[in-house]
């Protein structure tokens, strides 16, 4: 019988083997055991391949790295397909300037945001022509894209842009597509599929109108090879597709934030033990080239408000919790009626912790 698990319900690690990817907050841990370690590349060299990546090309991999191996197992995939490849995380974007001037790179693999921040540097802050750098190729991982965000890279660089699905539990790239494609194109059938948010069953194509979640089904990989995985990003289905479209929202108790999916339940729980706290709303924005997070709380007596030891207090949870940057902000009027915490989400992406509330 096919089990269904989303980030809240994946198998603890305890029984795990082989190579291990942790979540950056240490809530998930996806093994990759030798053999499924070997699928992983295939797959995710087969990927890049059909991106367009060539024997020739000088690959530099720019994704987080902390404790998620995603960013090296595409750089190993990608050095099997093409001359050299290198995983250099998501550092600096001047250091980033220099790694792809050393590597002699001509391909670029990071997320949408972190490609247009580096565009944007270029411009503003290093004064640096894009053309210079030679790109052929760029490939965004990771994040649901900004609008025009492949037209302009493709018009800054005057390379090829794709993007690439990567598997959100594993790491793998599976999937590509060109910005005028309208659906995914799995490297093997059988990987994605698409499932009513509040309803554990795949649908079948042509889809009908309305919203659906995007789930993996790693048949490749010898632990979770029976599972269908929610992966927590919702598409926007017109009617009539036949595969699966880029995702443009994310829906359930995660938020997608920077590439890094933040759970709200620990956040909650993280501030249930702060006293004081009558309301809490984590806002969620993208008002330039990358997103922000702010947490607004509200306190129930006013000695707390510019208190600031109590301000210390949240922030060291959070850091404690993630390592994302969560701007705090008190908000100067209290309220001695407690509510449950809120996301707001001005990007657009996240509709809403309740799958069954969103069908």
């Amino acid at each position: 019988m096919t089990s269904w698990i989303t980030r809240a319900t994946f198998p603890a690690g305890r029984k795990a083997a082989g190579l291990l990817n942790v979540s950056a907050e240490g809530d998930l841990v996806a093994p990759l055991a030798a053999a499924d370690h070997a699928a992983a590349l295939d797959l995710a060299a087969r990927t890049l391949r059909a991106a367009g990546l060539g024997e020739n090309d000088h690959v530099v991999v720019a994704l987080n790295n902390d404790g998620e191996a995603s960013g090296s197992l595409i750089a190993e995939a990608a050095a099997q397909v093409a001359q050299a490849a290198a995983s250099v995380g998501a550092r600096g974007r001047m250091r980033l300037h220099t790694a792809l001037e050393k590597v002699r790179a001509t391909t670029l693999i990071t997320t949408p945001t972190g490609a247009m921040d580096f565009l944007a540097r270029l411009h503003l802050e290093f004064l640096l022509d894009p053309l210079d750098l030679e790109l052929k190729h760029i490939f965004l991982v990771g994040e649901i894209p900004s609008a025009n965000t492949s037209a302009q890279l493709a018009s800054e660089f005057e390379a090829s842009v794709r993007e690439l699905y990567a598997d959100p539990f594993l790491g793998v790239p599976i999937a590509q597509r060109a910005p005028s494609d309208p659906v995914f194109t799995p490297v093997q059938d059988g990987l994605l599929a698409l499932a009513p948010l509040d309803k554990d069953a795949t649908l079948d194509a042509p889809y009908s109108e309305g919203l659906a979640e995007i789930v993996v089904t790693p048949a490749w990989h010898s632990t979770l090879g029976d599972a269908t995985l929610r992966t927590g990003q919702a598409v926007r289905l017109n009617g009539g597709e036949e595969g699966v479209p880029a995702p443009a929202h994310t829906a359930g108790e995660h938020v997608l934030i920077r590439g890094r999916w933040l759970s709200v339940p620990r956040v909650a729980a993280a501030l249930t033990k702060i006293d004081g706290v009558s309301h809490w709303d984590l806002r969620v924005a993208r008002e330039g080239t990358l997103d922000s997070a702010a947490l607004h709380i509200t306190f129930n007596r006013d000695t707390l408000v510019k208190n600031p030891m109590w301000k210390s207090r949240i922030v060291q949870a959070l850091y404690a919790l993630t390592p994302l940057s969560i701007e705090v902000v008190i908000e100067p009027e209290v309220s001695e009626e407690r509510r449950p915490g809120t996301v707001t989400d001005v990007r657009g992406h996240h509709l809403g912790r309740e799958r069954s509330q969103l069908s």
